[in-house]
C-alpha cells in the first residue's frame, strides 16, 4: 500500500534522485529545486508555506510531491504545487494516489474551501487526472501554465 511521508533529513537524497522521462522534464521542477523552495515558501500573492513529500510503496520511494497553504488568500486556500512520478513507476497509481492523499488532507482542514493546481497546456496526462479528481480550468494562466481550481465547501 503507497504512502506519504514528509521530506526530512534521512530521505531527501533518495527523493532527489528520481527522475520523470526526458520528454515530460520541462512539465516539473526537479525534487532538489522543490525541497530548496519548501525551505522558504513561496511569496505569490501572499506567502504559501510549502510542504514537500515522498510518495512510497513500502521502502521504495516512487515520486514526490508538494502543496501549500495560504489561509489569507481570497480565491484558494491550498495549492498542489508539485506532483512527480519517477519514469519506471508511472502508470501504476501512484500519481492519482498522491493527489487523493492530498485532497483528502485538504477536505480534513476547514479553513480549505478551495484547492488549486496549474499545469502546462500541453500536459494532456495530468489534465485528465486533475479533471476526473474535480478540478476545474479557470481560464486564467499562471506564468505559462493553465490553472485549476476544485471547490471543497
Amino acid at each position: 500500500m503507497p504512502e506519504i511521508r514528509p521530506v526530512t533529513k534521512n530521505n531527501w537524497k533518495e527523493l532527489i534522485r528520481l527522475k520523470v522521462r526526458d520528454d515530460q522534464s520541462h512539465f516539473v521542477a526537479s525534487n532538489l529545486y522543490s525541497i530548496a523552495e519548501a525551505q522558504f515558501g513561496d511569496d505569490y500573492e501572499g506567502h504559501w508555506d510549502l510542504h514537500p513529500f515522498g510518495i512510497y510503496d513500502g521502502d521504495t520511494p516512487v515520486g514526490f510531491l508538494m502543496y501549500g497553504y495560504n489561509f489569507e488568500h481570497p480565491d484558494q486556500q491550498a495549492f498542489i504545487l508539485r506532483l512527480m512520478v519517477a519514469d519506471q513507476f508511472q502508470g501504476k497509481g501512484y500519481g492519482r494516489f498522491g493527489m487523493e492523499k492530498m485532497l483528502e488532507i485538504f477536505r480534513s482542514d476547514e479553513r480549505i474551501h478551495t484547492a488549486g493546481i496549474s499545469y502546462e497546456p500541453e500536459n494532456e496526462a495530468a489534465k485528465k487526472l486533475y479533471a476526473s479528481l474535480g478540478f476545474i480550468e479557470t481560464g486564467k494562466m499562471l506564468g505559462e501554465e493553465v490553472e485549476a481550481i476544485l471547490r471543497l465547501r
